[in-house]
């Protein structure tokens, strides 16, 4: 039987294992010696490599452990490890000549999954060549990264502070800079301006807004006479109703409410324009043909703005005291004759000086607000929309700062 099995050479290497003598018959396919009894168990001969497992030792020798006969090794080896239970596992590779990355790579590997259950791996007598080359092809992920802290609320406080100072407030001051010096430079000189540009602006930033100016104002007048008429008729104090309208209107609420609405709807117009400009690369061509984009596509904004403003600020306050006009009379039984006579007591020039300055400081803080964000978007069409975005919070939030600080300014 035995002579009959080393003849047929084209049959696969079957070892039968005798447990009264520990030997292994059969034939090694790869070299087509017959293994004889004097190996020991366990022990495999390929082309390039050999290697044996004797308890806790794992020992390679041979020319070569390469992508030819690093598979059946790694099998071999988890069949003879799987069910031991052991402390340390020793890779003895003092006898192997060379290694590829196929090689280095099963090693590790093997290492790695004994790592991962607890077990220590020691890997002894590597040449210098083949050491070399297991630190070339060492597995990354046997390298743990170091775990990153998560900064403190402080710390994270104190970074976006400093982003904000450095980045954001210094290019919106540069951008400022820039857009006053041009505005002064190109009020009495309209050679380098289109015709019709500013006229243009003036349109749509400020007649395209009457409507909803108006009718926003007109509530807005409405609800604050409606809830203040609740609290006079307490006290008999109704027709002071007709003060706190007019004041608050003329000196507060028409400004504030007309800066809200132009930011909102010329606002996010005015970033949305340029920012589709820089991602279209018409900036660039711009500067190209010797524009000045801030020159060319901002200045004439300004000046739309700072036109229509003191307007639409007027209509402003006229609905908003008309509102309170409906409310004194609905509720308060005070008659629009009577509300008008006692208007010219309650109004005073100062007032009307404070809402036409506060409009002209609004109608610049939402332009230039909105050029900025225009001129710092990336990312496509996603960074256009979010700079429209930022554009009209930023210029909602800097119209009541410095309604904040015109209010102290002219008190």
């Amino acid at each position: 039987m035995k002579n009959s099995n080393l003849e047929n050479k084209g049959q696969d290497y079957q070892p039968c294992y005798d447990s009264g003598r520990s030997k292994e018959y059969g034939r090694d396919q790869n070299v087509g010696l017959e293994v004889g009894s004097g190996q020991p168990l366990g022990h495999r001969n390929t082309d390039t490599v050999n290697y044996s497992f004797d308890d806790s030792v794992i020992r390679i020798w041979g020319p070569a452990l390469t992508k030819d006969n690093c598979g059946s090794f790694v099998r071999e080896a988890f069949a003879y490890i799987a069910g031991r239970k052991l402390t340390q596992l020793t890779i003895d590779i003092s006898d192997l000549n060379d290694i590829d990355s196929a090689g280095c790579t099963a090693i590790n590997y093997i290492r790695r999954q004994l790592e991962n259950r607890s077990d220590r791996v020691v890997i002894s007598g590597a040449p210098e060549v083949v050491e070399q080359k297991l630190r070339l092809f060492a597995i990354s992920q046997d390298k743990q990264p170091q775990p990153i802290e998560k900064p403190g609320l402080l710390h994270r406080t104190g970074n976006r502070m400093f982003e904000l100072v450095t980045t954001h407030i210094r290019s919106f001051i540069s951008v400022s800079s820039e857009l006053f010096y041009w505005s002064m430079a190109d009020l009495f000189n309209k050679k380098h301006r289109r015709k019709g540009s500013v006229v243009n602006q003036a349109v749509l930033i400020g007649v395209n807004a009457v409507p909803i100016v108006g009718v926003m104002a007109f509530i807005i007048g409405l609800v604050l006479a409606l809830q203040s008429a609740s609290q006079l008729r307490n006290f008999g104090a109704n027709i002071f109703i007709v003060d706190l309208t007019v004041i608050a209107m003329m000196a507060e609420m028409g400004p504030l409410i007309t800066a809200i609405m132009v930011a909102g709807r010329s606002g996010s117009a005015i970033a949305a324009e340029i920012a589709t400009m820089k991602v279209t690369n018409e900036l660039d061509a711009l500067q190209t043909m010797g524009f000045n984009p801030i020159r060319f596509a901002v200045v004439p904004k300004i000046y739309g703005s700072l036109i229509t403003m003191p307007f639409l600020t007027t209509i402003a306050n006229v609905c908003g005291i008309i509102g309170g006009v409906v409310a004194a009379y609905l509720y308060l039984d005070i008659s629009p004759e009577v509300f008008f006579n006692r208007m010219h007591g309650a109004i005073y020039q100062k007032d009307i000086l404070t809402g036409i300055i506060k409009s002209l400081v609004f109608g610049c803080i939402v332009v230039t607000t909105g050029a900025y964000f225009g001129f710092q978007v990336d990312k496509g069409a996603e960074g256009v929309g979010r700079s429209t975005t930022g554009s009209v919070v930023t210029a909602i939030a800097l119209v009541i700062v410095a309604d904040l600080i015109l209010g102290l300014t002219f008190y």
